[in-house]
């Protein structure tokens, strides 16, 4: 419940401040004075866009300020998400900032918090509605979001288990018809995956192998002055001429024999402690004789080798060139070739299992849809019943709301068709219904759509029908209705003004009124004041200052008889007032 609000800066207020309490609030006064300001400062309360344009002229800044008891556990949840605190009286402050330069800040509990958050927690505690909650009353999408509200946890479920079904068959079928516009170019990037690992699987190249080649063939190039040094290496070690049979002799091998046998016949056990380290070196040169021998015989005989190694560097360097910097890499590019291939697969056997499944998608669409229009048909029934004896109560005669619940034709080439009940329709995502709100405006009269039928004061009533029956007995909220009444007078202006007042049996009622037929109903009445600054009306800088006052039953009469007619002062216009307010209070005591 909205129990204070403080506005500073904001249009024609500079500084205002109201209490509120439970039961039907009426806040009345003359055109300009700044009506329509309290309920702007309630829309910035609820997170609507800040305009700087609001400003009032010569400030830096507007703040409004609203104090509420909270009622709800989403509210609670969105205070201790956001840190906010209570007052120790169990209220809670929100704050809205807008600078003349157009940037807004939030305060929710003390704590600064996004414009989002602060608009999450006040929708639980306000329900706004205005003249262009009427305008979009007119529109489909509107009517059928005023059905879902209507039906609750009854289309909850129905209505999540159809936009679950709906996003698998939108993926599978985008993915469909993804895949058939790039079929061909699937196709050929499969051919070119396939001529690549022919090419690749006829040279059959090993890891490493262009590296070794490249070494070998670099050995090749100078093949004599390799053998020959390595010729003399192995004479020098072993003693052994590879070009010729049998021992040179004074190799590296004879002389550590030698020193070897020439320690061991002496008995001093200096020279036979080098017997170990002489026994080592023996077994080093040996390795090293027989790498040299092996490294000789692995050589060439002729250049035949070389042009063959060649050849195969050649068909290497192919590949390099094509697919990848290195051998390593071409190995690589064909392993990804490989698996590419296995998932593109037989191209015509898998389109047909995609498109077998986007048919059983399809088909679970069209059953979850029938479901909620299922749901929806009955809920229609139920809110046209109940907002039609709200009607009646309002005093539109025999007029009869009626919830039309029909399916909503696919277009052309609607790329969300389904066929339900041999009609094709546009599945969108909240359903296959299209909603339409019709008036009979009397016994016997056609059904027409509230769009084209209605005036503007059976719109308002309307409206307010439908919204007293969305809110329900539940109490706790504020309701906030800006002038609701426009378009409407006399016998029906009262009936309204009577079903207000019923309806702030359960919720709190904040009504901005031009009526006093409405505005003689209320429990509380605050009147919004405008004063001239120095200087006429019409001079040119002079500007406008309002001031919201309570009240009491006296002042209400001058009120209530200015309104009627300009009377206030008058002791007709205060005897009609008087009657109005005494009448409103007794059907009031009769609730």
């Amino acid at each position: 419940m909205l129990e204070e609000i403080s506005i500073s800066g904001l249009g024609v207020i500079d500084k205002a401040g109201a209490e509120f309490h439970e039961g039907l609030t009426v806040l009345t006064g003359e055109t300009g004075a700044g009506k329509t300001m309290v309920v702007t400062s309630l829309h910035l309360l609820s997170g609507a866009r800040a305009d700087a344009g609001r400003v009032r002229t010569g400030q830096s800044r507007a703040v409004v300020e609203g104090r509420f008891r909270i009622t709800g556990t989403e509210a609670a949840e969105v205070l201790d998400s956001s840190g906010a605190e209570l007052d120790d009286d169990g209220t809670v402050i929100a704050v809205r900032t807008v600078n003349a330069d157009g940037r807004s800040r939030a305060h929710l509990g003390g704590r600064s918090v996004p414009v989002g958050l602060l608009g999450q927690f006040t929708s639980g505690q306000l329900a706004i509605h205005g003249q262009n909650d009427q305008l979009r009353l007119l529109r489909a999408e509107h009517q059928r979001d005023a059905l879902d509200r209507f039906a609750a946890d009854a289309v909850t479920k129905p209505l999540k288990a159809y936009r679950e079904a709906r996003d698998r068959w939108v993926t599978l079928a985008d993915q469909l018809r993804e895949r058939q516009a790039n079929s061909r170019e699937i196709a050929q990037e499969a051919d070119r995956l396939r001529f690549g690992l022919d090419e690749i699987d006829k040279v059959a190249p090993q890891a490493r192998e262009d590296e070794e080649i490249a070494m070998t063939v670099r050995r090749l190039g100078d093949l004599e002055t390799v053998r020959a040094a390595a010729a003399a290496a192995l004479v020098a070690v072993t003693g052994a001429d590879p070009n010729h049979d049998g021992q040179l002799g004074g190799s590296v091998l004879d002389g550590l024999g030698v020193a070897r046998t020439s320690v061991s016949t002496i008995n001093d056990e200096t020279l036979r402690g080098l017997l170990p380290r002489i026994e080592e070196a023996l077994n080093v040169v040996g390795d090293i004789g027989e790498e040299l021998s092996g490294f000789l015989s692995g050589l060439p005989a002729d250049a035949a080798e070389l042009e063959q190694l060649l050849q195969r560097q050649s068909e290497l360097k192919s590949l390099v060139r094509k697919y990848a910097p290195d051998i390593d890499g071409v190995i690589a590019w064909a392993d990804a070739a490989r698996s590419r291939l296995t998932e593109i697969g037989d191209s015509s056997e898998s389109l047909e299992d995609l498109s077998a499944r986007v048919t059983a998608a399809r088909d679970d669409v069209g059953v979850a849809a029938g479901k909620l229009t299922k749901v929806r048909v009955k809920a229609a029934k139920s809110l046209a019943t109940k907002v039609s004896s709200e009607l009646t109560g309002l005093a539109m005669g025999d007029a009869q709301l009626e919830v039309i619940v029909t399916p909503d034709p696919a277009t052309d080439n609607d790329r969300r068709s389904l066929e339900i009940a041999g009609r094709q329709v546009h599945a969108g995502p909240d359903g296959t219904d299209r909603v339409e709100f019709g008036l009979v405006a009397h016994a016997g009269a056609p059904v027409r759509p509230i769009a084209k039928s209605a005036s503007g004061g059976e719109l308002s009533r309307v409206m307010l029908a439908l919204e007293v029956v969305l809110a329900g007995p539940g109490g706790g909220s504020t309701m906030v209705f800006d002038e609701v009444d426009a378009g409407v007078g006399g016998r029906a202006a009262v009936e309204i003004g009577r079903r207000l007042a019923r309806l702030a049996q359960a919720h709190q009622v904040i009504v901005v009124t031009h009526l006093p037929q409405v505005a003689a109903f209320a429990d509380n009445h605050l009147l919004i004041g405008k004063q001239t600054s120095a200087g006429s009306k019409s001079a040119r800088g002079a500007s406008v200052t309002s001031s919201v006052a309570v009240l009491d039953r006296e002042e209400r009469v001058a009120e209530l008889a200015r309104m009627l007619a300009g009377l206030g002062d008058s002791d007709t216009g205060r005897a009609h007032a008087e009657e109005l307010l005494g009448t409103a209070e007794q059907e009031k005591a009769a609730f």
